[in-house]
């Protein structure tokens, strides 16, 4: 069984889907369509940069979006001629819209729309936040919850990626303790984020708020493949729910190591990384250690050729 799964924020770079969109012309449409529905310079921003352009959250959330669709749709064009079937599609974070796409949840349209008004209103958050993000690399989970229990300040787990990686959110100065506090504990390695604000956590309550409305505008579908939600870390089979799920995302943690075991346990042993590099591979590598499995990454013709060849 394979399942695809699509990046967020983080795995960006210059030149990333350029490749695909000088070989294959449907990806030059679908690019130009994405430009017609956010009415920004995908291209320039995703091939050319400046990389501050491309990093801004309000750009950002649209042009990587953008390159995972055009990965996804190289990938399935070939899967189809080959009659081979996805099991399961799951996103990290910003990712999962990805994946909504690809499970036929929600159109273009729709997904381009909804991650621009994500990105607006996370960097709108970002300008008048007192909050930030680290990431926990190598600290024993139960001793990380212990420290939270004791925060003077909102501070919560946005992200439970690996069991080697977790990502806290929180108000400043009670998650700059935290980080201080884990880093003399033994950490091995503790990251402040390039992050406006801190994302997956109560502090975007208002962001979910104005974002729920903007949800609640668009189309929703049931999945034709099956979706693994960040939020329940299992497998979401009608819309409606889907939906209510999402409007939560914004607010709620990444159940990551989660989704991957669920998929695991349901019999997939073939992980496909669907977009720019090859962070969710190692998180994958990292949860399912010790375990029988391979992974792949889906982002220029090289990658896809190897992908098939193993196939």
């Amino acid at each position: 069984m394979i399942a695809l799964i699509f990046p967020g924020q983080g795995s960006q770079y210059i030149g990333m889907a350029k490749d695909f969109f000088e070989r294959f012309d449907f990806i030059k449409d679908l690019f130009t369509k994405g430009e017609i529905i956010t009415k920004l310079p995908l291209r320039k921003l995703c091939f050319e940069g400046p990389f501050e352009g491309l990093t801004q959250t309000i750009n950002l959330q649209a042009c990587l979006t953008m390159v995972n669709i055009s990965c996804y749709e190289v990938l399935r064009s070939e899967l189809e001629k080959r009659n081979i079937n996805i099991s399961f599609v799951a996103g990290h974070s910003l990712g999962e819209y990805s994946a909504l796409y690809a499970a036929q949840v929600l159109s273009l349209e729709d997904v381009l729309t909804a991650v621009k008004e994500r990105g607006k209103l996370m960097e709108k958050e970002g300008k008048k936040s007192t909050s930030a993000m680290y990431a926990i690399i190598g600290f024993p989970l139960n001793e990380l919850e212990n420290l939270i229990k004791k925060a003077k300040d909102v501070v919560v787990i946005s992200n439970y990626n690996s069991p080697k990686q977790f990502v806290i959110s929180g108000k400043i100065p009670a998650i700059d303790e935290i980080a201080e506090k884990v880093k003399n504990l033994g950490a091995k390695r503790v990251v402040k984020l390039k992050v406006s604000a801190g994302f997956h956590s109560p502090l975007m309550k208002e962001a979910e708020e104005k974002f729920s409305k903007i949800l609640d505008s668009l189309t929703w579908n049931d999945p034709v493949i099956p979706f693994v939600s960040n939020v329940t870390g299992k497998e979401e089979i009608f819309s409606k729910n889907i939906k209510e799920l999402m409007k939560k995302q914004i607010t709620s943690s990444v159940r990551w190591i989660d989704c991957v075991e669920y998929m695991y346990n349901k019999g997939v042993r073939v992980f496909v990384e669907v977009g720019p590099k090859k962070v969710l591979s190692g998180l994958v590598s990292q949860i399912l250690e010790k375990k029988e499995f391979k992974c792949y990454n889906i982002e220029n013709s090289e990658t896809l050729k190897n992908f098939l060849e193993n196939l």
